[in-house]
């Protein structure tokens, strides 16, 4: 396993939408990259990223905007991706699958579990007693998880794009999506590549007929590819969600304030999951928003906006 170094270290960098504080929190042995927004005083909320991504993928629309309404976001990279802490091995989603479906264990390196108290980690690390929790897409299976297991330290839930099941060829992402998941995992030395094997899974995903081959996306796209190294992690991540089954179960013992956001013609994730999570998670609200697929772009998150915001202000 790599390992960063031990001790923390803390940079102040200038971006578009603010300054931030940067470092690493320590969960036992691994190391958890987060991105501090702020402002200090503001009331905190915990970002909790996608598979394969990295803390970089939040929008600035989305940082700014929680600023503007005094949140104070933060970021982290999950273990496993960017400048969080990697593993090594190499697992088979296929021989996983298999397993699953006959019920055999999956013998994870680590497990949604882990992924959540890593989310813990940051909090503790910034002296944080609790805060608004966000996640979307496997974000919000590891957010389940925290929120389900540490009620104290969640002042609220929100869930976008995600599920309480574990995705499987019947009732997961269509074949071409997952195939293009693959393909962009797979690619590991060739940035233009990667770059365009990028442009194709966010066209595939994302909101239908938008154009991401664009100067501006291929900037963001490297950069993004530069910082995180490559998507090694991606079948790791991928057989933590797979061996932990469903959590329906623990959806019904959350009792946090919880706003559930889903695309009506998400890709990847179908929306039919936003509704049995909303049956399940008691006081829950529901918003499907029409014609966003699984990315949060702009356009889809202007239909939204004023929901989450109000709800986080409750």
């Amino acid at each position: 396993m790599h390992h960063k170094s031990a001790f923390v270290f803390l940079f102040i960098f200038c971006i578009n939408v603010s300054s931030f504080e940067e470092g690493f929190a320590k969960n036992q042995s691994t190391n958890i990259a987060y991105r501090d927004y702020g402002p200090i005083n503001a009331t905190p909320i915990l970002l909790v990223t996608g598979l394969g991504a990295q803390l970089t993928l939040w929008p600035d629309f989305l940082i700014k905007d929680l600023q503007e309404n005094n949140f104070r976001p933060i970021a982290f990279d999950n273990r496993d991706v960017g400048l969080s802490t990697r593993f090594s091995s190499q697992p088979s989603q296929t021989l996983n699958y298999l397993k699953y479906f006959m019920f055999i264990p999956i013998n994870s390196e680590y497990t949604i579990e882990d992924m959540a108290s890593d989310g813990i980690a940051v909090l503790d690390h910034l002296n944080i007693d609790s805060a608004h929790i966000l996640g979307m897409s496997m974000g919000g299976m590891i957010s389940q998880v925290l929120v389900a297991q540490n009620p104290e330290r969640a002042k609220s839930f929100t869930m976008i794009s995600s599920t309480a099941s574990t995705p499987n060829p019947f009732n997961g992402p269509k074949f071409r999506v997952t195939q293009q998941l693959l393909k962009r995992s797979a690619a590991k030395d060739d940035i233009e590549s990667r770059i365009n094997q990028s442009i194709r899974l966010f066209e595939l995903i994302g909101t239908p007929g938008k154009n991401y081959d664009t100067p501006q996306f291929r900037r963001n796209m490297r950069a993004y590819i530069e910082r995180g190294g490559d998507d090694s992690g991606f079948l790791r991540q991928m057989a933590a969600i797979i061996g932990s089954q469903n959590r329906k179960e623990l959806l019904k013992s959350i009792i946090t304030p919880t706003l559930i956001i889903h695309g009506d013609i998400d890709p990847l994730i179908k929306v039919k999951n936003a509704y049995s999570a909303k049956k399940l998670i008691q006081s829950s609200e529901l918003e499907i928003v029409g014609g966003m697929g699984h990315l949060l772009d702009k356009e889809s998150y202007e239909k939204f906006r004023l929901r989450l915001i109000d709800f986080l202000d409750k």
